[in-house]
């Protein structure tokens, strides 16, 4: 049985909420959450994304995904910032499916605000697999396949 989910689902910017349903997202997140949770996620154009990217971590530019984790214990509490333009090339680029992207994205996020990381190789080996596992379970590729060879 997957952990208990509070879903707050904001589009900033609307391009993909068709891609975005509300039990998609859900899904996505429930896959790699270990906890119950109360994660926001919010759809950002690249103006919002550079400037919270900027203003948290110093880096002047818009990223896919933002993790803020508030707590992890009792109930994990965090918001998801996913940049739309981003996302989108990022999977043009890859020749992969948006939609499929965006499940990683919340992945990705959601394993961050349970603590998990990829700053040394070994937490990042760690952490892709699991993403990998995830991933495969939800019915899509494995995102890192292409990197692996």
């Amino acid at each position: 049985m997957k952990p208990e989910l509070t879903l707050s689902l904001q589009f900033a910017d609307p391009r993909h909420r068709e891609l975005l349903p509300r039990h998609k997202v859900a899904r996505w997140i429930r896959a790699a959450l270990q906890a119950p949770g109360e994660i926001t996620v919010r759809i950002v154009d690249a103006e919002e994304g550079q400037q919270l990217n900027s203003e948290f971590r110093g880096k002047d530019y818009a990223t896919n995904v933002l993790t803020f984790d508030y707590a992890q214990e009792p109930v994990i509490l965090a918001d998801l910032v996913i940049c739309a333009e981003i996302v989108e090339d990022e999977a043009k680029k890859a020749r992969i499916d948006i939609a499929a992207h965006y499940a990683h994205m919340l992945v990705h996020g959601t394993l961050h605000a349970q603590g998990w990381d990829h700053l040394e190789d070994d937490e990042a080996e760690a952490m892709e697999a699991r993403e990998s596992e995830l991933m495969l379970g939800l019915g899509f590729d494995d995102p890192y396949k292409r990197a692996k060879g």
